[in-house]
Parts: structure tokens; C-alpha cells; sequence
């Protein structure tokens, strides 16, 4: 996640995976490729090859490639949770005195510690964490985006 305006009045916090996504169009394209070059040459087992793994590509790059946008607008007093993958997108707005601050929360993985950065309500119907992306990564800079986030709610 990273920041992309930081303006007294707008705060957009951003999280686009270019490179899953590219490394899953590649895969796609080399699975169709050979598929399609082996069909032409008269191998029907190709179709196989093209089916197969070009759907697995198709399936992963709807399930893990997923752009989360996050904008907080002091003059409305709102903030909103924008998620969309290949398929559908979401919003979830909440207002900007519900949001008690922004944590980071860790996870231990195989290869080391994984972040993500979550919004906290303390009160209300929306009590709880909110995460702004639902998978943890080690990519970006969670700690800064959340110094961030809590720098321009003070404010």
C-alpha cells in the first residue's frame, strides 16, 4: 500500500498489484500459446494444455489480483474502502469520526513476518478492525501508510 494524495482535505491510500498481475497474464499467455500451437500442429492434446492451464491462470488472476482503494474526505466527512477484482468491485463507507486510528497488524509466515494495515472502530454499529487489503504482505511500507493515516485524522 502506498500513499497517492496527501492533501489537508483528501487522503487516498492505494494498493494495485502490478506485478501478481503481470506474472498471471504471462503465465495465461504461455499456457494458451503452447495450447494453440500444439492444436495447430494437429495435436489435440493441446486443448488440454490450453484449457487447463490457461483456466487455472484465469482463476488465480480473479482471486488474487484485487486493487484496494482507500479515500478519506475531510468536507463530506467520510471514508471509503473501495475493493475490485476482474469480476466485481465493493464500497464500504464509514464517516471519518468513527475511525479511532489506523494499526498494523502482523502475521508469521513460513518466510517471515506478513503486514497489513487495519483501521480500528471503537464504537458503533461498525465496531472492530477493518483491514484495508485482506491479504498480508511484506511489500510496502504498512507502517508509513498507517503514521500516515493517523497523521491526517489528528489533523
Amino acid at each position: 500500500m502506498k500513499i497517492k494524495t496527501d492533501t489537508p482535505d483528501l487522503l487516498i491510500v492505494d494498493d494495485t498489484p502490478w506485478l501478481i498481475g503481470v506474472m498471471l497474464i504471462v503465465f495465461i499467455l504461455v499456457f494458451v500459446g503452447v495450447g494453440l500451437g500444439l492444436i495447430l500442429e494437429g495435436i489435440w492434446h493441446g486443448l488440454i494444455f490450453l484449457v487447463v492451464g490457461g483456466g487455472m491462470g484465469a482463476v488465480a488472476f480473479v482471486l488474487f489480483v484485487r486493487r484496494v482503494q482507500v479515500v478519506f474526505y475531510r468536507p463530506e466527512g467520510w471514508v471509503e474502502i473501495r475493493r475490485a477484482n476482474a469480476l466485481r468491485h465493493s464500497r464500504v463507507r464509514h464517516t471519518i469520526d468513527e475511525i479511532s486510528r489506523a494499526v498494523v497488524e502482523q502475521s508469521a509466515g513460513k518466510n517471515g513476518t506478513l503486514y497489513r494495515v487495519v483501521l480500528e472502530i471503537d464504537h458503533g454499529q461498525s465496531a472492530g478492525r477493518h483491514p484495508l487489503s485482506l491479504a498480508y504482505s511484506n511489500i510496502g511500507d504498512h507502517r508509513g501508510v498507517a503514521h500516515a493515516i493517523n497523521d491526517w485524522l489528528a489533523g
